[in-house]
């Protein structure tokens, strides 16, 4: 078996750890005043919201039919009118998946809503704010390895205080959202990328609506975190997407991308017939869990749809991809992106020093099984095969001679955030910037929280920069199912400023303004990105040495 194929063959079951770190937890919101949000009158009727101290909420707007009965696995129908004003003062449903924070499935297929915030002055027709000028839009898409999360948890206050309208959406996750059978592939629609249909079906909803919240539908942002992340390459690959937004922003989003070794976009056919075990089995062999059959007849397709939807959600994969199904998407986003056939808008995009910890931690120390040092080379082993296991324990990534004891679970977590998420995120980076403008940065606050305490000493080492740990300086929620510690002084000022690029570049597709910085573009001669550090962003030169990414992760 040659390294590559070793690689590959590691990267399926270290993947299976890439799970919810963000699981959607319902957070405490400010306290809403008794004072209605403007009625706004959308293309399928009135809605009322709800205002916050700062805010307008329009919550639970239904954007599409909803997907369930015959319409399971379906691409997203445009829903119907209703008559009188409808009261969009409560999130919609989740999409099915298992909720950790209550501990049982939710199993509710009735879940396309989206959630407007406006500035609490801007009413119908953008009257407000500026009167006649209307506001940019951001779109949030939510991460959890498409298999988890929705768009409640997400409080855009920060964002919308500076003058910009948000919409967090929920979309088709886990097997309702990405899946490829021959029975539901024969029957003529677009198949397998069902949460992307959604997003897209959103974006469309927000093209033709967002105008009566005093939104500017030629200014839409989307932006997204992990698998949000992944979508946003999507959607830049797909042709589909053209003309629905005019720039996006990806956080650590180029995950298990941009390498020739990472295979996990597959093709339609491969995706309903062999999968990619043991991380992705095949469409046939999940209707067979589920007992249902392989074959493309209509009475297949009606077991499929029969099958309650608890039972996808137990024997989902803990993290999915999409699929290249020919239209949505015509080839892979790397492929895509690397060819300059992909939609070309301003581009910010950026990864977490340490994005990698809050899996180690996940898998030993949260299991009450700290990773030793004596452990380390067969750790290593397990992952990219004797061979290539050795070559890193004994040449890239060593032990010190007298190691501490938590050295092994640093020393792991460096070496696959270099190779899952940092080296991709710098080589989307560097195909990207050859086609459009692209803002580069790296997260780099090592003390971000939460802290070692909020578990109670069951970590044995820092968690860093950890995948999602951005997520509080531009949200305010409980996005880790337990209390957020507060920012501190030199953490506000960080947030201030991202809050500002993030906003400016929605603005304008440039993140810089008198108060930040100055970011300039990438460009691969100087190969800087922006560091994300508290309490002021600065240059960073030293991306590729760090991460080892030209001198060992783009060898293979």
């Amino acid at each position: 078996m040659s390294l590559t194929q070793n690689l590959h063959q590691g990267l399926c079951l270290r993947l299976i750890l890439i799970v919810a770190i963000v699981v959607g937890v319902d957070v405490l919101r400010p306290a809403i005043s008794a004072a209605a949000a403007p009625v706004i009158s959308t293309s399928k009727g009135a809605i009322a919201g709800v205002q916050s101290a700062s805010m307008n909420e329009y919550l639970g707007v239904p954007y599409a039919t909803p997907p369930v009965g015959q319409l399971r696995w379906t691409p997203s129908q445009s829903n119907r009118s209703w008559k009188g004003v409808l009261q969009a003062t409560q999130f919609g449903n989740k999409c099915p998946q298992f909720d950790f924070t209550i501990g049982k499935i939710i199993d509710n297929e009735d879940c396309l809503y989206l959630n407007v915030f406006t500035p609490r002055n801007q009413g119908q027709n953008g009257q407000g704010r500026n009167e006649g000028e209307n506001l940019p839009v951001t779109v949030w898409i939510h991460g959890g390895a498409y298999t988890s999360g929705s768009g409640d948890p997400y409080d855009p206050t920060r964002l919308v205080d500076k003058g910009v309208i948000v919409v967090t959406i929920n979309y088709r996750i886990g097997l309702f959202g990405f899946f490829a059978h021959p029975a539901i592939d024969a029957e003529g629609h677009l198949n397998g990328n069902y949460g992307l249909m959604d997003q897209q079906m959103a974006l469309k909803w927000v093209k033709q609506n967002i105008g009566a919240f005093g939104g500017d539908p030629a200014r839409v942002t989307i932006f997204g975190q992990s698998a949000g992340g992944h979508s946003v390459y999507a959607h830049l690959a797909s042709p589909l997407s053209k003309g629905l937004f005019q720039r996006a922003i990806a956080e650590s989003g180029a995950y298990v991308q941009f390498q020739d070794y990472f295979g996990f976009v597959m093709p339609l056919a491969a995706a309903e017939t062999t999968g990619l075990l043991p991380l992705l089995p095949s469409g046939i062999l999940e209707a067979s869990l589920v007992n249902c059959g392989g074959d493309s007849s209509a009475a297949t397709a009606a077991c499929l749809r029969a099958v309650p939807a608890s039972s996808f959600v137990n024997i989902a994969p803990s993290t999915l991809f999409a699929i290249i199904d020919g239209t949505l998407l015509t080839q892979s986003p790397t492929a895509a992106i690397g060819s300059g056939q992909f939609n070309r808008v301003s581009v910010m995009t950026g990864s977490n020093h340490d994005e990698y910890r809050s899996f180690i931690a996940d898998e030993y120390d949260f299991q009450g099984n700290p990773l030793s040092n004596s452990a380390y080379q067969a750790a290593l082993q397990a992952i990219f095969g004797t061979t290539l296991g050795d070559s890193l324990f004994f040449n890239v990534y060593p032990l010190p001679s007298s190691p501490p004891a938590n050295a092994a679970a640093l020393a792991l977590s460096t070496a696959l955030t270099d190779d899952l998420f940092a080296c991709p995120e710098r080589n989307s980076v560097k195909l990207l910037s050859r086609f459009v403008k692209t803002y580069a940065y790296e997260f780099n606050d090592e003390n971000a929280p939460p802290t070692q305490d909020f578990f109670g000493g069951s970590l044995t080492f820092p968690l860093g920069a950890y995948h999602t740990a951005e997520l509080q300086f531009l949200f305010i929620g409980d996005f880790f199912g337990f209390p957020v510690l507060p920012l501190s002084a030199d953490e506000q000022a960080l947030s201030d400023a991202m809050v500002s690029y993030w906003t400016r570049f929605g603005k304008t597709g440039n993140p810089n303004s008198r108060s930040t910085p100055l970011w300039a573009p990438y460009n691969s001669s100087t190969d800087q990105f922006q560091s994300l550090i508290p309490p002021t962003p600065s240059v960073e030169s030293t991306f590729d040495k760090e991460h080892l990414c030209s001198a060992f992760w783009n060898t293979f």
